[in-house]
């Protein structure tokens, strides 16, 4: 399959256009030409030396990333820049980057992964974003004890053996819970707003802890790179269905 036809569905499948103003992410192509023969597409978390070594030692034509190189543009590709773009093209490996768009889609994203997780049911957007939304809500098929969701957040996901921070303020049941992903907390209260008992993220900052606990809701940090897993292996589902072959790269870092 042509690279641009393999960019030019995801883009529509993402709507990466409509994030261009709200991402300092360059999502879609970043790097590559503008026509290659693609016939296996890797995925990964991130868009680093690692993830692109193995790329290459798998004879990839495309990797696919959630985070990926340019954050608002390079001034100079030199030093660590120029050491990490040069093996993707000395190795024709191509980079396509989904950052807020793999947030916030709301069946193949980050948020509704954790969401399937946890078995949450009545789902709406959550984690307003000027007009878009980066994160999903929803309620417990069946109400969480505190200690019950946490334990089965640290089980599904890739934690690489961290446990998941607990910030436990809420009530004693949990009902109704908010999730964005990653680094999130900054939605806690969006979360509160909206009547939520929990705020499920990745990292947290200083002032959540208290956020929360004048707020008397649970927040549940399960690791930036824990909750974002779900949207790669999603696309690669859908990359597998267009008759490419795959390969999921696993780089846990614990945090």
């Amino acid at each position: 399959m042509n690279l641009s036809t393999v960019v030019d569905r995801l883009d529509e499948e993402l709507r990466i256009a409509d994030y261009a103003d709200l991402d300092a992410s360059a999502n879609g192509l970043q790097i590559g030409p503008d026509e290659a023969e693609i016939e296996r597409v890797a995925f990964a978390v991130d868009g680093v030396r690692e993830t692109f070594d193995r790329a290459i030692e798998a004879d990839a034509d495309l990797l696919v990333v959630h985070h990926g190189l340019s954050w608002g543009g390079f001034d100079r590709v030199t030093g660590r820049t120029y050491d990490r773009i040069a093996p993707l093209i000395e190795n024709d490996l191509a980079l396509y980057v989904a950052h807020l768009p793999l947030d916030g889609h709301q069946e193949l994203g980050n948020a509704a992964g954790v969401a399937d997780v946890l078995d949450l049911e009545d789902r709406t957007p959550f984690g307003e974003l000027g007009p878009e939304y980066i994160g999903q809500r929803g309620t417990a098929a069946e109400p969480y004890a505190p200690e019950a969701l946490q334990g089965r957040l640290e089980r599904e996901l890739e934690t690489d053996g961290q446990s998941v921070q607990h910030l436990a303020f809420g009530p004693d049941e949990i009902e109704d819970v908010a999730i964005v992903t990653g680094s999130g907390v900054d939605w806690l209260d969006e979360a509160v707003d909206a009547g939520a008992d929990a705020l499920v993220t990745g990292e947290g900052k200083q002032k959540a802890y208290h956020e929360a606990q004048e707020a008397g809701i649970h927040v549940f940090l399960a690791g930036h790179y824990a909750t974002e897993t779900f949207g790669v292996r999603s696309l690669q589902d859908l990359v597998e269905d267009w008759g490419l072959e795959t390969t999921s790269l696993e780089v846990p870092t614990g945090l």
